[in-house]
């Protein structure tokens, strides 16, 4: 049987193998020499730092989505409203990833972040209603 919230829990899993893979390939200049500047420098130091913060984010709030995840997909609740909001968090964390990343702008990042914690906040009202009225 599959469930709606499996699919943008899955596309999670894909956002941190994609950082994985960033963060390895912006590394490479300096752990293997591979692309390395003629001065031998990293082209990518300045924004490696910021792929490694970004993909430590993704195990930090995103832990509380794939919980009330899981609680709704145990629960058997097939909710448009929780595809929805899971949907919007993943767009928040893409857009998140992308600010943080590319822009290194903290308060547009800070705003960016709030899809993401209002989407799982509403997860959480879900598990809520759930589990006080079910």
């Amino acid at each position: 049987m599959s469930h709606a919230l499996i699919a943008p829990m899955l596309a999670h899993v894909g956002l941190a193998g994609f950082l994985y893979v960033l963060l390895t390939l912006a590394r490479a200049p300096s752990i293997w020499g591979i692309g390395r500047r003629a001065d031998g420098s990293n082209p990518w130091a300045e924004v490696e730092p910021r792929i490694s913060a970004n993909l430590s984010n993704q195990f930090e709030w995103p832990l509380l989505f794939y919980v009330a995840c899981l609680l709704l997909i145990q629960a058997g609740v097939q909710s448009p409203l929780a595809t929805w909001l899971a949907w919007g968090f993943i767009g928040g964390r893409l857009a998140h990833s992308l600010v943080q990343i590319g822009t290194g702008n903290v308060r547009l990042r800070g705003l960016v972040f709030s899809l993401n914690f209002l989407a799982a906040l509403g997860l959480w009202a879900l598990v809520l209603q759930l589990y006080l009225h079910g």
